[in-house]
């Protein structure tokens, strides 16, 4: 069965930084797009970084372009989001995603358009 489990979420101040790290199973990590998106209280999940391996293509949103980035391990099947200079406005859920290339666009992710999720894993970014 395909499985991704988020781990490495916390309380942090703001300007510190956190690593994510998602675990992925059941599948091949290089055929999917692999997303990570944030949902934080009363506001819609949104798209936060995406990588394609088989593109060669990332996407930063606006928000976190140049503090945030995305990698992968591909022989411990691990995608990992290096979060710095954090800010208050990056507490949420943030989750792991994976989609068929087909239908999810590494260019513009949208949760709608991924088929399997991680649990979700909380930062919190307080002073």
């Amino acid at each position: 069965q395909v499985q991704l489990v988020e781990s490495g979420g916390g309380l942090v101040q703001p300007g510190g930084s956190l690593r994510l790290s998602c675990a992925a199973s059941g599948f091949t990590l290089d055929y999917y797009v692999i997303g990570w998106f944030r949902q934080a209280p009363g506001k819609e999940r949104e798209g936060v970084m995406s990588i394609s391996t088989s593109e060669g293509a990332l996407y930063y949103a606006d928000s976190v372009k140049g503090r945030f980035t995305i990698s992968t391990d591909n022989a411990k099947s691990t995608v990992y989001l290096q979060m710095n200079k954090l800010k208050l406005e990056d507490t949420a859920v943030y989750y792991c995603a994976a989609g068929e290339p087909l239908k999810s666009k590494w260019y513009d992710p949208r949760a709608e358009e991924f088929d399997y999720w991680g649990q979700g894993t909380q930062v919190t970014v307080s002073s």
